[in-house]
C-alpha cells in the first residue's frame, strides 16, 4: 500500500529512531520530517526521507500544537491528492507497533484494517520506574530497558487516517470523527522514557519561554506516579482497558476516549523488547 508518514520537529532526541523505525516499516522514501524552524540542522540519518525546514512557528505551547495539527492535516491532505492511500502522523516518540505475537508488518495490518477514515492504537506510556530503572540509553532498543507501560487514554490517537481530515491539538484526536482502536495495534510513547532527560529539556530556556515547564513537570510527576503502581499481566489487561476506551468518553469531549483516571499499568512482554 501507498502509506505515508509524517512529523514535525525542533531539535528532537527521539528523531533518528522515528526514522529508523517508520523508515523499515515504509521505506524512507514515504517519510515526511518538517523541521520547525529554518534554523535547524538536518541530519545525515534522514538522508533519503522527504525533509523540509519550515519557518519556526510562533507562540506558546498550546498555541504551537494547535498550529503543527493544522500544518500536518493541510500536509497529509496533499499527499492524499498525490495519491496516498493512508496517512500516520505521530511526533517522533510515538511509534505505531503491530503486536508481535500477530506476525504481522505494520503495512500488512494496516491493509487488514475495515474501511474507517481514521484508526486509532491502544496508547502505552512508557515511563521510567524509577525503584528499578536505570538511565535509558537512546543507543539501545528502550523496550530492552523500560518494562511498563500506563495504558493511558490521552496516547490513544488516531495516529491512521485514509482520507483527508483535520487533526485536533497535538493530533490527539480527528475533528468530527470518534475513535477506531484496532485490536492488536498500539502507539507507544517514550516522551517520559527517562527522568534526568525531562529534568534536562526542562531547564532548555527555549522551552521554557514557550510554556514547555509545566507540561515536563507533569510528565515527571507521572513518572513518580505510576512507580508506585503494580504493573498487570499486559495480555489479561489489554483487552478490558481497549473495550473500556472503546465505549467510555468525558462529558467535556465526547470524540476523546478516557479511564476516567484509573491507572492501568502493564508488564510490557518479552516479544516487545527489540521493536523500539
Amino acid at each position: 500500500m501507498n502509506i505515508k508518514a509524517i512529523t514535525m520537529v525542533r531539535n528532537d532526541r527521539f528523531l533518528g529512531k522515528w526514522v529508523d523505525y517508520y523508515g523499515s516499516q515504509l521505506g524512507k522514501e514515504n517519510l515526511y520530517v518538517y523541521f520547525d524552524g529554518e534554523d535547524q540542522q538536518i541530519p545525515d540519518f534522514c538522508n533519503g526521507v522527504n525533509c523540509t525546514l519550515v519557518p519556526k512557528m510562533q507562540g506558546n505551547v498550546v498555541s504551537t500544537e494547535r498550529q503543527r495539527s493544522r500544518f500536518i492535516s493541510e500536509k497529509a491532505a496533499a499527499l492524499f491528492a498525490q495519491g496516498a492511500a493512508m496517512v500516520i502522523a505521530t511526533d517522533a516518540d510515538e511509534f505505531l507497533i503491530v503486536d508481535p505475537a500477530l506476525n504481522m508488518s505494520l503495512c500488512g495490518f494496516l491493509k487488514s484494517l475495515p474501511p474507517h477514515s481514521c484508526h486509532s492504537g491502544l496508547g502505552v506510556d512508557v515511563l521510567q520506574h524509577l525503584p528499578t530503572e536505570k538511565k535509558i540509553d537512546f543507543s539501545r532498543p528502550f523496550l530492552q530497558q523500560r518494562f511498563r507501560g500506563w495504558l493511558y487514554s490521552r496516547y490513544t490517537k488516531p495516529s491512521v487516517i485514509t482520507r483527508p481530515l483535520t487533526w485536533g491539538g497535538g493530533c490527539h484526536r480527528v475533528k468530527g470523527q470518534n475513535f477506531h482502536i484496532a485490536n492488536g495495534l498500539f502507539l507507544f510513547h517514550f516522551g517520559g522514557v527517562d527522568l534526568e532527560y525531562l529534568r534536562e529539556i526542562s531547564a532548555d530556556p527555549a522551552r521554557v519561554a514557550n510554556g514547555w515547564t509545566r507540561h515536563q513537570l507533569k510528565r515527571q510527576r507521572a513518572i513518580a506516579a505510576v512507580s508506585n503502581v503494580k504493573a498487570r499481566p499486559w495480555d489479561k489487561i489489554v483487552g478490558k482497558v481497549r473495550a473500556m476506551q472503546r465505549i467510555c468518553r468525558p462529558i467535556f469531549a465526547v470524540n476523546k476516549p478516557t479511564t476516567f483516571g484509573i491507572k492501568f499499568v502493564a508488564e510490557i512482554p518479552e516479544r516487545f523488547h527489540d521493536t523500539i
